[in-house]
């Protein structure tokens, strides 16, 4: 995919922005608000800094971005196109008629819209058959999900290629049987929307109070389990069909007022208003999407090594990076030897205010696998069953890292047979060379699918002893061979 153009840089455009961006996709921009790049422009570097952290698989470089004028410039010349203006439907069909006049026939146009139905936003389209719904879900550049949705005359191609997107991206597109109002997410929020409002308005509960009410209960459960499978559960060992005899006649019970909505009236305004205000302690919408990004990304990562939920998505989506980014045709090397970069979060600061050893331990074997990388140990390599494994680590530290410190490990392969690969690294504070820690390590080659060392093969061991030659012609480090031991 080359371009794409976006059509809105409201919350939802603006992340679609970022996500694309972030992908090493060029964007063109159409928006009439004057602050749309600037908007843009901060949701950028808050989703760069959230997907630095989400993933160490390597990612692309950043597409550019390009503001223009019209819809039409947007559309024009790029192989998918996005809106994401105001929930109006009036506006977005005028918006999508000029899309779909200005835009190459085969070129899908996806709708953001959360409820409108397709098939009414593709009653004025020259070519309605490549209209369909993508609804996202804020922020877009961190949730994966896209609810993908056709209309009554679109092409069984147009989702297809809109799903193939999605997934290019790292989404998790999930298909609609048929259109209906709201889809399927926002069906589900907007009835418990509906209940938190009763329960504000009735001073049952403060809206602080309604969002402890899931975010330390059922929410957690939510996000790797979902609603049915939850209840699965609340039936025990007998499973759904007990749970539901045991609380199906509950719906019958007055526990709910999903067919009557509170009037918005001026007074309940005004009391959701000022709660909202208390429970925001004074930051700025800014400080509350870095501090949601922030949690987003620890809950991701949690379930990444679950491998369920929305973690699977980004498990999958890291498999995709690796494969992209392939073997490099070099890798970078300082004075012969190979390097790789890292920075301190502040996540990996612990009570003593400086970087947790397991954290180093993650730089080291970071820069592993950047020296496996260089060898030609590829994501097809993987698939097919073969690597190195880490078998002993001898780490020294040295001094300290602090938070937002530049590293820079360099890596010296000390010597290797057709099993074996004896490496050392070196540590270093990028600012001032001061050397922090350094890492001995012993790998052996496996056959993952036979559970075993295994013999690399021919090409990767001539790879492997061409750089042995050249690193074991040098100086070996201080610290080589150094064992733990008290002074007898």
């Amino acid at each position: 995919m080359g371009r794409v153009g976006l059509l809105g840089a409201g919350v939802i455009g603006g992340g679609w922005a970022a996500r694309f961006l972030l992908s090493g996709i060029d964007v063109l921009l159409h928006d009439p608000d004057p602050d749309a790049e600037r908007n843009v422009g901060e949701m950028l570097a808050n989703a760069r800094l959230s997907w630095s952290r989400l993933t160490m698989a390597p990612l692309p470089e950043p597409g550019s971005l390009t503001v223009v004028k019209e819809v039409e410039d947007a559309v024009s010349e790029v192989d998918f196109v996005q809106e994401s203006a105001p929930e109006q439907e009036q506006l977005k069909r005028e918006l999508l008629a000029r899309a779909s006049s200005a835009a190459a026939p085969e070129t899908v146009i996806a709708s953001s819209t959360s409820g409108l139905l397709p098939s009414r936003l593709q009653i004025d389209m020259a070519h309605p058959e490549r209209l369909i719904v993508g609804h996202p879900f804020n922020p877009v550049y961190l949730l994966p999900l896209v609810e993908v949705c056709p209309g009554d005359r679109t092409a069984p191609g147009a989702i297809e290629r809109a799903i193939t997107v999605y997934r290019a991206v790292g989404m998790a597109p999930l298909r609609l049987q048929r259109e209906i109002d709201g889809f399927i997410a926002d069906r589900l929020l907007e009835a418990l929307w509906r209940e938190a409002l009763w329960l504000v308005a009735d001073d049952v509960a403060t809206v602080s109070e309604v969002d402890d009410a899931l975010r330390l209960g059922p929410g957690l459960r939510w996000s790797f389990m979902g609603s049915f499978m939850s209840y699965r559960l609340g039936g025990g060992e007998l499973g759904m069909r007990h749970f539901l005899d045991q609380f199906g006649p509950t719906l019958k019970w007055p526990w709910t007022k999903l067919t009557d909505v509170p009037e918005l009236t001026g007074e309940l305004v005004e009391k959701i208003v000022a709660q909202s205000d208390v429970q925001a302690a004074g930051r700025s919408v800014r400080q509350l999407e870095r501090h949601r990004d922030d949690c987003l990304v620890a809950v991701l990562q949690a379930l990444r090594g679950q491998d369920t939920g929305a973690g699977a998505v980004v498990r999958e989506w890291e498999r995709q990076l690796v494969e992209r980014a392939g073997r490099p045709s070099s890798a970078p090397e300082q004075d012969g030897l190979l390097v790789h970069s890292a920075v301190v979060l502040p996540e990996w600061v612990d009570y003593n205010g400086h970087a947790h050893e397991s954290r180093l331990v993650q730089v080291f074997g970071d820069a592993t696998d950047a020296l496996l990388a260089a060898v030609g140990i590829d994501a097809e390599y993987l698939r097919a069953g073969g690597s190195y494994y880490t078998v002993e680590t001898h780490l020294s530290l040295l001094r300290e890292a602090l938070a937002g410190q530049r590293l820079r490990v360099t890596t010296q392969v000390l010597g290797s047979d057709d099993k074996r690969l004896h490496v050392f690294h070196s540590l270093y504070r990028d600012d001032d060379d001061a050397l922090l820690a350094t890492a001995e390590q012993m790998l052996v080659h496996v056959d993952a699918g036979g559970g075993r060392a295994a013999p690399a093969p021919a090409d990767l061991l001539a790879r492997v002893a061409n750089l042995t030659a050249r690193h074991s012609a040098m100086p070996a480090p201080d610290g080589v061979g150094k064992r733990i031991a008290l002074p007898r």
